[in-house]
């Protein structure tokens, strides 16, 4: 053989092998990219998994609170109507309306055992909240990670000698996460 044929079978191979190093490279990159998008939705499935569930218990636990004042508002209302005078102080009225106070107080009680008005239910919304935004910034986290691996792909079969091949293997730009309109502006916030 011609050494000009050998100089070129060799320059050939070195095309085919780098091409094959090129297209593992950039289908590792795709996989990266799809495999990221899996813990994307990963991510958006945990939240709304928790959400459901978190929601149901601070509900419960409002409702709970819910009663327990509903509990001091009728037990107040009982503990009034018992009125006692000068001649109506019978063992049976007494005890009528010890009981009605000790209702009362222990409606009471098991409202400051709530700490109210800071009520079990604000610790559990407070609880929802810190999830929620634990939630909200793992999806963050991982929206960010895969526009990382999107970019990376992106500049493997955009750039030079990339571009030369990727179309050649069907390769196409991939688009990440961008922010929704009018997000650049602050949310108006009011307490009415």
């Amino acid at each position: 053989m011609k050494r000009s044929t050998l100089i070129l079978l060799g320059i050939l191979a070195v095309l085919v092998i780098y091409a094959i190093s090129l297209y593992n490279g950039v289908k590792r990159a795709d996989v990266a990219v799809n495999q990221q998008w899996a813990q994307v939705e990963v991510a958006y499935q945990a939240r709304a998994d928790k959400s459901k569930n978190l929601v149901e218990i601070v509900k419960g636990a409002a409702g709970y609170e819910s009663q327990t004042l509903k509990d001091v508002i009728e037990a107040r209302s009982k503990a009034i109507e018992v009125k006692l005078t000068g001649d109506d102080l019978t063992p049976e009225k007494i005890k009528q309306f010890e009981q009605a106070q000790a209702n009362l107080g222990g409606a009471i009680g098991r409202l400051l055992v709530e700490q109210y008005p800071t009520l079990q239910a604000v610790q559990s919304f407070r609880d929802f909240q810190a999830q929620y935004e634990g939630m909200e910034n793992r999806i963050a986290v991982e929206r960010r990670k895969f526009n990382d691996v999107v970019a990376a792909y992106n500049s493997r079969i955009v750039t030079f000698p990339g571009n030369l091949f990727a179309g050649l293997f069907g390769f196409k730009e991939k688009t990440g996460f961008s922010a929704q309109e009018g997000t650049e502006n602050a949310p108006d916030i009011s307490f009415k």
